[in-house]
């Protein structure tokens, strides 16, 4: 057998082996090799990108399918652990990856580190980064919103920097710029395949990448050096013909396939765009159209490596890296003749302008309509404010076609009616519109420019303008317009639209104009039209770095010390959850039926909440306060069955909690939509829930368990539960919980165990019966004061449906028949009321 290391030195050769071959074989081989290796990143100089790996199990995989591959395909396969035996079937198979790198954002990368830090490994197996954005609240402006923060979240920040430079991982400050942004400028590159911690990780797709966001345990996984599991997507292909101009962006491409899919149609699949009208779109464009594919529920997008891309990466410096990409570029765009599973065609000529909601990022209009649309809805026309840039559209481009309208209106002596906030994506990207006097103008216009963090695009908002429950629209840049997802205000109608929309529907003040035919009036009363905008694709003047808000990695860590207070209210250890007692579940009180959407945004808000992702009682507190209460339309007011009070959903739910009484939560549809949030299925459990029953699970990809044991470093886990691993370089870690460490040697042990339903995977790991009602319309059945009970229990099995008893205030009962999607080992964590107490069993 030949060596590992030759076979990837050797390139494929197609010509017969003779000995003159195999001796130009061997000296092609040295000649290569002999080529300097290409640094992933300008922060990480001791790594390399290996086309060539990429390139040998691409061309394994094709001769085993004996067809051609989609650009998906060839990354993701490019990728495999094992691409000679491993099965490979799009939509049913579940693959063994070895992703390039992993990232993370603040607010999910304390549990991660946590997690990382209980393996005992000293440093993590791929490059990895940590990026503070999510934890910094609009307020007043850049500088003092980031001052703020850094001194509210001095604990976390703390922590991160100091767990980052103990276990070889980057940071990056407070200030930084967006994750999705900082890895677009430093870390993504033609071929990579990347994971983070967050949904919007496909924005690196812009660059040719496959970036997926996942789960904290997923990264954890990746980062310990152990294969990743991913259910074979399936490929949607988006072909683009014609050319993007005038009012049109690339926005409008997303928000209008977003309206053809809906939420749910990206499910399971990768969404590829390919066509001639790829190459009139910017390489920041793409990164916009990939990074709100999210909200159709897409594993992923991505676009073809082309000249866009090349010029990116040579205007943020990695000029190497786009010569290395142009050699390997038949690796880097979809094979001829390849086939995808389903093919949506949409012609760029003739795309329209498009606004986006409200209340769900797939409620596409042209915004030509919007007006009329919103006035036969009741929708309020004001424009309360105007929100540009997120990690979705903060661009160059992006800024620099915003602040071409910003001008105009100036000139004709007029301002924003409405509030306007701009939001820089990174450092690079603030530091540049300032040099290129874009941001003075949006500034004259009325705009406030935020810190560079995800701010009001994630809740992190503190608005005064209107008060909460008063109706009012506010027209946004960003990915996700979810009810109360931006101020906390379910009342807030936000819709989502591109740059330009926002700033001249902001300059106009209302939703009734439509900026390609109406006219606004000048100062001195002169009617006038906007021109439509325009703005470089790039800085000519190449772009300016700011500050240097980056840590790196110290090469001597022995001596960092990770800081994690007993006396903190941000971090909280977790108590094991109560075993199951061996009997069915008996009258369950209906804690809520909720009415529609029920989003992770409505289960377990972000916003100010993030401040407690470590705490898990403190943040249980806002445990379904979005969610619409069937009973009476409103939001966080349900009745207390035992008091006959109404109250909050989570105060309920722990008065039943102390009192003995264990609750159900009734869903509609697509439980579950939105960010892979963990506090989703931790808290309902923390407050004494114990059943999730909905019509159907959203499907967000979440934590893949599986593997073989021979890989899983067995010897290492084996000498931290026995303490045979000296620790002394850890005094302060005794505060690491063991629930953490049991969490991550469950993830190893898991064989049979795949990567399902994000939401539904997650309430099994907590010892909580996620079901799905056999007969939809049985939920029409279940009424706000029922008791449910769930019998079966006893002989409770993969592939046997449970039975449900529903018992109604005046003595009549329904008997519905309930399916779940439990393997073995997962039953097993019912039993013993969660995965953490089910490992504890087996030590």
């Amino acid at each position: 057998i030949m060596p590992t290391c030759l076979l990837e030195m050797t390139p494929i050769i197609t010509e017969p082996n003779t000995e003159t071959k195999g001796a130009r074989r061997l000296h092609v081989s040295a000649a290569f090799n002999a080529k300097p290796k290409v640094a992933m990143s300008r922060f990480e100089p001791g790594t390399s990108i290996s086309y060539e790996k990429l390139h040998e199990n691409i061309d394994i995989v094709r001769k085993r399918l004996n067809r051609p591959l989609t650009l998906s395909e060839k990354i993701v396969y490019g990728h495999l652990d094992d691409p000679v035996g491993q099965d490979i079937a799009r939509g049913r198979t579940y693959l063994r990856l070895r992703p390039d790198r992993v990232a993370m954002q603040d607010a999910t990368a304390q549990m991660a580190m946590l997690q990382f830090i209980s393996s005992g490994l000293p440093k993590v197996a791929v490059p990895s980064t940590i990026h503070c954005d999510h934890l910094i609240e609009a307020q007043i402006g850049g500088v003092e919103d980031l001052k703020r923060a850094k001194e509210v979240n001095q604990e976390v920040y703390n922590f991160l920097a100091t767990a980052g430079a103990k276990y070889g991982v980057g940071f990056w400050k407070p200030g930084s710029g967006i994750i999705h942004q900082i890895i677009l400028e430093n870390y993504a590159y033609p071929g990579v395949l990347l994971i983070g911690t967050d949904s919007h990780t496909p924005n690196g797709g812009g660059l040719g990448s496959i970036c997926i966001g996942v789960g904290g345990a997923d990264a954890v996984d990746v980062m310990a050096g152990i294969p990743w599991e991913l259910k074979c997507p399936n490929v949607i292909g988006v072909k683009l013909t014609g050319s993007l101009s005038g009012w049109t962006s690339p926005k409008d491409v997303i928000l209008k396939v977003a309206g053809i899919l809906t939420v749910k149609g990206g499910t399971g699949a990768i969404v590829e765009y390919h066509g001639p009208g790829v190459d009139s779109i910017s390489c920041t464009g793409m990164a916009t159209i990939c990074n709100m594919g999210a909200e159709i529920g897409a594993t992923t997008s991505v676009f073809p490596y082309n000249h866009r891309m090349k010029t990116y990466l040579n205007k943020t410096g990695r000029a190497d890296i786009a010569a290395l990409a142009d050699e390997h570029k038949d690796d880097l765009v979809p094979d001829k003749g390849c086939k995808y599973d389903q093919v949506i065609e949409i012609n760029l000529s003739e795309l329209k302008p498009h606004i986006n909601g409200p209340f769900t990022p797939d409620l596409a209009h042209p915004v030509s309509e919007i007006g009329a649309v919103a006035e036969k809805n009741g929708w309020p026309l004001e424009v309360k404010v105007g929100l540009i840039g997120s990690c979705t559209n903060s661009s160059y481009e992006d800024m620099g076609r915003a602040a071409s309208l910003a001008k105009q209106a100036l000139d004709k002596g007029l301002k924003c009616k409405a509030a306007f906030t701009v939001t820089p994506g990174s450092e690079q990207i603030r530091a540049t519109i300032e040099r290129d006097g874009f941001s003075k103008i949006l500034r004259d216009v009325g705009g406030v420019v935020l810190a560079n963090a995800c701010g009001p695009c994630i809740g992190q908002w503190d608005r005064k303008d209107v008060k909460m429950g008063e109706k009012n629209t506010i027209v946004t840049s960003y990915n996700r317009n979810f009810t109360s997802r931006n101020d906390a205000n379910p009342a807030t109608h936000a819709f989502v639209t591109s740059p330009e929309i926002v700033t001249a529907l902001a300059i106009a003040g209302t939703l009734k104009f439509d900026p390609e035919t109406d006219y606004l009036t000048a100062a001195n009363g002169e009617k006038f039209k906007l021109e439509p905008p325009n703005g470089d694709e790039l800085p000519a003047r190449d772009f300016d770095p700011g500050q240097d808000t980056y840590q790196h990695p110290p090469a001597e860590s022995g001596s960092v010390m990770v800081d994690v207070s007993p006396t903190s209210t941000r971090l909280q250890l977790l108590e094991p959850f109560d075993k199951w007692n061996g009997k069915d579940l008996e009258d369950l009180q209906v804690l809520i039926k909720v009415k529609g959407k029920c989003t992770t945004d409505h289960i377990s808000a972000a916003g100010p909440w993030l401040k407690f992702r470590g705490h898990l009682d403190n943040i249980s507190n806002n445990m379904l306060i979005g969610a619409i209460n069937i009973e009476n339309d409103a939001v966080n007011k349900i009745k207390n069955r035992l008091t006959g009070e109404y109250g909050g959903v989570p105060d309920v739910a722990r008065h039943y909690k102390a009192n003995g009484l264990s609750w159900v939560v009734v869903g509609d549809d697509n439980y579950g939509e939105g960010s892979s949030r963990e506090h989703a299925a931790l808290e309902p459990r923390h407050l004494g829930g114990r059943v999730i029953l909905v019509k159907s699970f959203a499907r967000i990809h979440g934590k893949a368990f599986g593997g073989n044991l021979l890989n899983l470093r067995l010897s290492v886990l084996i000498r931290i539960y026995t303490m045979e691993l000296d620790t002394s370089q850890f005094p302060k870690l005794p505060l690491v919980p063991n629930f953490l460490f049991f969490s991550v040697l469950f993830s190893f042990f898991s064989p049979h165990c795949h990567s399902v339903l994000f939401s539904e995977t997650n309430l099994k790991k907590q010892g909580m019966l996620p079901l799905t009602f056999t007969d939809p319309t049985d939920y029409d059945k279940i009424r706000p004061d029922d008791k449910i009970s769930i019998t079966g229990l006893a002989t409770f099995a993969p592939g046997k449906p449970l039975k449900g008893v529903v018992k109604h205030g005046d003595g009549s009962q329904d008997i519905i028949t309930l399916n779940h999607t439990f393997n073995e080992n997962q039953v097993e964590w019912f039993h013993a009321g969660s995965a953490l107490n089910r490992m504890k069993e087996l030590q």
